[in-house]
């Protein structure tokens, strides 16, 4: 209560009017925020801005939102300073609108200390200027608050980001929110690009197909999402999202970022990504902890600052971005992991869809926990943004898809078994471009306990039969789906038949 005895004002609301405050510049140009963080600019040889920030991730193990965590006095202290903050600093004050479809189009209002424009400059070209609506989600970032703190209120759409310079705060503080606020729609947010791709059916007809990409960072989720895949003429494919998007209950999947794409950068290569590089090599690009000469002269192969280097890209820039941004009808959804005991493609039923669903395995990156990079984990979801019941999300996946109708799938772009056989960039686009044709055969297979692959045209998929690549298999294989199985028990809101559907 407060000290009048009234109910407290949303947080949002006491926040500094940025139209009125004198200490506040709101909405300033794209031009503007690099000339206010000009003194932290590296030029780069294309001509675009490069910075280096203290905080090189996302500070996880310092999060907490009010719904799954317990909050204290303390905690709304935190809450309460970053509020306290934005009206005595000299803050700069961005809007910017998140998503386009009718039901799921939010404001977002981004305040930051005015010496760390680089933040806004960066988030700003990652959205789409707002059309005058009133905000419905509030993000403070303090960077050199003293003390590192992510505080989140869901329900008032509120977070304070305190103690972190990393953009990559500012972007997720808004994209936690949009999922979060679609399950209300009756969807489910998804860490997750969208694709729509045109090929031609066995009667020659075009048809087009949705395809959905969950994956954590750095396992190929946005190599994938913006491939133009091999296809002829007037086949295509097109990428809609590459991070966020919603899956809604018609069947439609929303996007969330208008303007920009928050890529990896480390290892780019212009021969394999030739679409992303183009676009982090253009004029337009923001650069973050990407090595940079004094000269300009950019280096996408060296971790001078760590292996979470990044760049801020135009989807004017990306040959394969198409101007939409939301996904008509999601036909087939795939699931990115680097098991190397996955073959490189199956097919899932819907419950082994919401097994996987749960089980997210991936590798660590050095986006989330830089000190355990490359280790193996599992995320629900492969989204570390989940708001509410972990258990819950995956019982309400399985019920979207089954009501849909969507085929899912599971693909492995890592290496199989003992490292011997890597499934490279080549391998798998084959695998999505065929799919997407559907002109793979599937068999059953009683060893692995998966449908997989009988045939699919452009590559011996004989040679990626994963026992063959795995000493003891069946051992592996029965102490893997053990360990499966123990991980699911732990989710007392999953329905007993996903749990029993693990492979």
């Amino acid at each position: 209560m407060s000290e009048t005895g009234t109910e407290p004002r949303p947080l949002g609301t006491r926040l500094p009017d940025p139209k009125r405050a004198s200490n506040v510049v709101y909405n300033p140009t794209l031009e503007e925020l690099r000339e206010f963080a000009a003194h932290d600019e590296t030029t780069t040889e294309y001509g675009s801005p490069s910075y280096v920030s203290e905080f090189r991730s996302r500070s996880s193990d310092r999060t907490k939102n009010a719904i799954d965590d317990e909050f204290t006095g303390e905690d709304y202290d935190l809450l309460g300073d970053a509020i306290e903050l934005t009206g005595e600093r000299e803050m700069v004050c961005i809007d910017r609108l998140m998503g386009r479809h009718p039901d799921a189009t939010f404001c977002c209002r981004l305040f930051v200390p005015k010496e760390f424009s680089r933040i806004a400059l960066a988030w700003a070209n990652l959205f789409e200027p707002t059309d005058g609506r009133e905000p419905d989600f509030y993000t403070v970032q303090i960077p050199d608050y003293d003390e590192v703190a992510i505080r989140v209120e869901p329900d008032e759409g509120f977070t304070a980001a305190l103690g972190s310079d990393y953009t990559g705060e500012a972007k997720k503080s808004f994209l936690r929110l949009f999922m979060y606020r679609t399950k209300a729609l009756g969807g489910l947010g998804l860490h997750a690009g969208s694709k729509r791709v045109r090929v031609r059916d066995a009667d020659g007809d075009l048809r087009d197909v949705g395809q959905v990409f969950l994956g954590l960072s750095a396992t190929g989720k946005s190599t994938l999402t913006s491939h133009g895949l091999w296809l002829d003429e007037p086949e295509e494919a097109v990428m809609l999202q590459d991070d966020v998007c919603a899956l809604l209950p018609d069947g439609s999947v929303a996007g969330s970022e208008g303007r920009g794409l928050y890529i990896k950068t480390i290892g780019l290569d212009e021969d394999e990504q030739p679409g992303l590089y183009h676009a982090a090599t253009h004029e337009s690009a923001v650069l973050e902890n990407v090595a940079v000469d004094d000269d300009g002269t950019v280096d996408f192969d060296e971790p001078r600052y760590g292996k979470n280097s990044r760049a801020i890209v135009q989807r004017s820039e990306l040959a394969s971005a198409d101007e939409e941004i939301d996904l008509d009808r999601v036909d087939q959804v795939y699931f990115i992991t680097r098991n190397p005991l996955m073959p490189p493609v199956a097919k899932l039923d819907e419950e082994e869809a919401a097994v996987a669903f749960m089980l997210g395995e991936s590798i660590e990156t050095s986006a989330g926990d830089p000190s355990r990079a490359g280790e193996s984990i599992r995320v629900v979801g492969t989204n570390p943004f989940i708001v509410g019941s972990e258990g819950e999300e995956g019982n309400h996946f399985r019920d979207l898809i089954a009501d849909l109708d969507v085929d899912c799938f599971v693909i492995n772009t890592g290496y199989l078994g003992d490292e011997s056989k890597d499934v490279g960039v080549t391998e798998s686009v084959t695998i999505l471009t065929e799919l997407a044709r559907d002109t793979v055969e599937w068999t059953d297979d009683e060893r692995t306990g998966l449908t997989i692959p009988e045939t699919v045209p452009g590559l011996d998929i004989e040679e990626y039969y994963v026992p063959d690549h795995v000493d003891d298999y069946e051992d592996a294989a029965a102490s893997l789906r053990e360990e499966r199985l123990e991980y699911l028990e732990a989710f007392g809101d999953l329905d007993p038949d996903i749990k029993d559907a693990t492979y």
